[in-house]
């Protein structure tokens, strides 16, 4: 049974930072490309980043470019995302997935196969 699951959310000012992580079972993890994907109230989810199983490729929203990081370490079989200058815009639920397909619509849900519960993010200004 596949299992994601985030930690490292948290209440943090306007311009601080924070590091969420993503614990994968279950899976083969490094066959698979990793997302995170957010959801704020009364909005609809949206892709945040993408990594290729490999490390070596990386997509990225406009709205989080140039101050979030995403990354992994195949041997932890987790997954991160180091966020930066966080705004009040970027307060969400986040929730990192798995897919076995590659490149593409990174940003679209129907791509990921498996999901985790999410960690909450809330920015204060």
């Amino acid at each position: 049974q596949v299992h994601l699951v985030e930690s490292g959310g948290g209440l943090v000012q306007a311009g601080g930072s924070l590091r969420l992580s993503c614990t994968a079972s279950g899976l083969a993890f490094d066959r698979y490309e990793m997302g995170w994907f957010r959801q704020a109230p009364g909005k609809e989810r949206e892709g945040v980043s993408c990594i290729s199983w490999s490390g070596g490729t990386t997509y990225y929203a406009d709205s989080v470019k140039g101050r979030f990081t995403i990354s992994r370490d195949n041997a932890k079989n987790t997954l991160y995302l180091q966020m930066n200058s966080l705004k009040p815009e970027d307060t969400a639920m986040y929730y990192c997935a798995a897919r076995t397909t590659y490149g593409g619509y990174w940003y679209s849900q129907t791509e990921y196969n498996y999901w985790g519960q999410g960690t909450q993010v809330t920015v204060s200004s």
